[in-house]
């Protein structure tokens, strides 16, 4: 990611004209690395979101609203106890490094001016957000403890004197000269390549800095250092006042961004560009972060899943090999029978005899039967008996236990499927009730219902045409929406044998179009979502049964329709409040 020192340069440039001098009115912390402080200014409130994450480390204005958690974590409590009401007097960046400082004047509980400063680090793993007293250089509270034992070079908890992280031994872009640059490289044996500027300046990434290479050479025939000062120094001064943020995307994928064009990345990719470099984090973070922070919530989960799904395969894989034992069981009741009819042939003590296989009607065949010379020939008999009638058996068994299995393995999928589905915390929380309910996750905590706990709700979507559809988040919201909130008219829509959300058209006579975005709909809320031409069966709702003892979700259904979708269909849909445009 481009989120480097100049980035960061245009972005405090763009502060000091949207929030500073603005008053703190609201500080949340939604996640335990990210804090968002509600700004007011004039007439108009905004939220700055400030994240340490060790991924997606960043600080920008942002149009998106989060939950809190019930109980404000320590470090929201200190920033609300000396920062609400406060005024941003000023926004500065330390030595064009990934280091931003807001300045902050507030007055405390007995009147007296104070003044703060919280410091945001952006520096991968190593991310912090600071909040120091500016008149002792004391810290008050900081988003990560750092203590002795995981950095020798300074610690970070309340009383302690803030230490900056280490300085960097590289140029400050913004304030250096011919001698700075001179005798550094005379220090250093650096070559001129892609990665020149990144190595010379801080706060240059290697996306600027190929960009930087490949415009340098296009734009000069002689390549020295005086030549390549004078090329960066211009860079530098006309950038300030210049800026222009784009983000480059392939397909639906954002890859990178920045906030001057890059020219190495404009011939591969889409370029999309924004008015300001708040708006373009916000839209490239976002969705991100989102996914990552969901799929690490959501860990755990989809390692019991997938260690369960590993069990059900290794045992289909035993019964498979029982019942191939099995096949031989015929064989063992043949000798058996044959045995019977010639018992006054076999004599005592004798270890094998052939005999005519009466049950072969196309050609005359000789059987040989092994015998167990220390038994009577009844006593054979009956061992062969006991072993078809065991084999047998165990054939009926196996088969039990593979429908069984593979109707675990079905409903293990489409758990699997919803966890990879999730688009908010309550729906990974509804999951792990469900994966309680049905045995797999051993219940912890109190037996008291949190009333604020409501749960998620069923996605509600209203078609083009404007019939409304519901589709289920997760099976337990799969088995209400299909079994008591559906009328029996409706519309049922699903995978066909791919795991997914039941999908309901909440129609009698619906239309083509509304069956077409419905089958999209169901496609994309699968797992075939990256997959292309994907079967969707539809059929009323008085078609779906439950089996008795079915674990959540799971249904059959005999009678239905086929239609053949596109899931990526889903991205050209335009939403408008939940309803697909026209």
């Amino acid at each position: 990611m481009a989120f480097d020192g100049i980035y960061l340069y245009s972005l405090v440039h763009d502060f000091k004209k949207s929030i500073l001098n603005s008053k703190i009115d609201k500080i949340n912390q939604p996640e335990k690395d990210e804090v968002i402080l509600t700004l007011r200014k004039g007439r108009e409130n905004v939220k700055l979101l400030i994240s340490a994450s060790s991924k997606f480390p960043r600080i920008h204005l942002t149009n998106i609203s989060k939950p809190n958690p019930l109980q404000a974590p320590m470090f929201t409590m200190v920033m609300r106890k000396y920062l609400i009401g406060g005024r941003i007097t000023d926004i500065t960046q330390l030595n064009g490094d990934r280091i931003i400082k807001l300045h902050i004047e507030s007055t405390d509980e007995l009147g007296f001016d104070s003044k703060y400063i919280l410091i945001v680090e952006i520096m991968g793993r190593h991310s912090n957000i600071t909040l120091v007293r500016e008149r002792d250089n004391k810290v008050m509270e900081c988003i990560k403890h750092i203590s002795s034992d995981i950095n020798t070079f300074r610690v970070l908890y309340p009383g302690v004197n803030y230490v900056y992280p280490p300085k960097s031994n590289k140029l400050n872009p913004f304030d250096f000269s011919l001698d700075d640059y001179n005798m550094f490289l005379c220090n250093k044996e650096i070559q001129f390549n892609e990665d020149f500027f990144t190595n010379v300046f801080t706060g240059v990434g290697k996306p600027l800095s190929r960009s930087l290479y490949i415009n340098f050479l296009q734009d000069n025939n002689t390549i020295n250092l005086k030549t390549i000062f004078n090329f960066f120094k211009f860079f530098i001064e006309n950038i300030k006042n210049n800026f222009s943020y784009s983000i480059y995307k392939d397909k639906d994928v954002f890859k990178d961004f920045y906030c001057i064009n890059l020219e190495n990345l404009q011939d591969k990719y889409l370029q999309i560009k924004f008015d300001n470099p708040n708006l373009l984090l916000d839209e490239f973070f976002t969705v991100k972060d989102k996914q990552d922070r969901l799929s690490a919530r959501s860990m755990d989960l989809q390692r019991l899943i997938s260690t369960n799904i590993e069990r059900c395969v290794n045992k289909e894989k035993k019964l498979r090999s029982i019942l191939k034992e099995c096949n031989e069981k015929e064989k063992f009741k043949i000798q058996g029978d044959l045995l019977t009819s010639y018992i006054y042939m076999i004599e005592k003590g004798q270890k094998e005899i052939s005999l005519l296989n009466f049950y072969n009607e196309n050609e005359e065949e000789y059987l040989t039967i092994k015998l167990d010379e220390n038994k009577s020939a009844s006593e054979n008999i009956q061992k062969l008996y006991k072993k078809y009638n065991k084999l047998k058996k165990s054939e009926e068994s196996a088969i039990e236990q593979l429908e069984k299995n593979n109707s675990e393995i079905e409903y293990l999928n489409s758990v699997l499927t919803n966890i990879l589905n999730c688009e908010d915390y309550a729906e990974i929380d509804d999951i792990k009730k469900e994966l309680i309910e049905t045995g797999y996750l051993k219940f912890k905590g109190s037996s008291k219902k949190n009333k604020k706990d409501k749960g998620s709700k069923p996605i509600h979507i209203i078609s083009s045409d404007g019939t409304d559809i519901y589709i289920g988040k997760n099976n337990i919201q799969n088995d209400y929406l299909t079994l008591k909130f559906a009328n029996k008219n409706y519309l049922w829509l699903h995978t066909k044998n791919i795991p997914g959300s039941h999908v309901i058209l909440c129609s009698f006579e619906p239309s083509d179009t509304a069956i077409e975005e419905a089958a999209i709909l169901a496609s994309y809320y699968s797992k075939a979502k990256n997959s292309t031409k994907v079967p969707v069966d539809y059929t009323l709702v008085k078609n779906i049964k439950k089996p008795n003892g079915a674990k959540p979700g799971m249904v059959i259904y005999n009678t239905n329709y086929t239609i053949y979708t596109e899931p990526s269909e889903y991205n050209n849909l335009k939403f408008e409040n939940n309803k697909i445009l026209k």
